[in-house]
């Protein structure tokens, strides 16, 4: 006999894809869910774990458990921090930046070969799509080649948060590294995803003419919501 997380799984399954419960809807509270069950709610998380672990099922803080609608990917071009235009969110998105001044330490000395403690220009930025979130990009630039306005013009922030990239013009050379992993606990919650969730991280370093790290990003998306496409020329 099954453990009885799986049966209520099996049973809140069955509900989402004949549509009794909807894309967009939010299911009956825990507590609800585990009175029909007469199961503890230890028992009915165990239960949502699972749907969630399928990617049915995302629990939004303080909101509850939804069904998640079908993901719409987006596709990240590669050779310049770009999202496919066909694919990005809409212009009225809303979009988060958070800008800072930071000391260079630890491997961003390395990333963007600086002493440590030179000054960075740091752009956080989060992409949405309604309640799902599709990656999140920490932007860094020595501090004197930062765009002029870029830190208090907010329309200068929504093209930065669309590209993924600060400055407009391409540099001489762009080396990315792609991986698939765990997210960090930062990430998890920036992008309120489980742990158990896959990510692609990017690495980006552009240098321009002379050898000089001009930008380095550190990209993350929701595995199941981004396609990356290089092409070799």
């Amino acid at each position: 006999m099954p453990p009885r997380h799986h049966e209520i799984a099996d049973d809140l399954r069955h509900e989402i894809t004949t549509g009794r419960i909807e894309p967009g809807e939010r299911l009956p509270s825990e507590a609800g869910l585990a009175d029909r069950y007469k199961v503890s709610t230890v028992t009915l998380r165990r239960a949502l774990e699972v749907l969630q672990g399928e990617g049915l099922v995302e629990k939004i803080h303080g909101k509850g458990n939804f069904v998640r609608r079908p993901p719409r990917k987006i596709v990240y071009v590669g050779g310049w921090g770009t999202l496919d235009p066909w694919t990005a969110a809409e212009a009225s998105a809303p979009v988060t930046v958070r800008t800072n001044t930071i000391p260079a330490q630890g491997h961003l000395t390395t990333l963007l070969k600086v002493p440590t403690g030179s000054p960075l220009t740091e752009f956080f930025c989060i992409s949405h799509e309604g309640e799902s979130l599709h990656g999140l990009a920490r932007i860094y630039i020595p501090r004197d080649l930062a765009p002029a306005g870029v830190l208090d013009d907010e329309s200068s922030w929504r093209e930065t948060a669309k590209r993924f990239a600060v400055l407009s013009s391409p540099p001489a050379t762009v080396r990315e590294t792609v991986c698939a992993r765990p997210p960090t606990p930062d990430e998890a919650s920036a992008l309120r995803i489980r742990s158990a969730v896959a990510v692609l991280a990017i690495t980006r370093v552009a240098t321009d003419a002379t050898g000089r790290v001009v930008e380095a990003a550190l990209l993350v998306f929701q595995g199941d919501r981004v396609d990356a496409v290089f092409t070799t020329r």
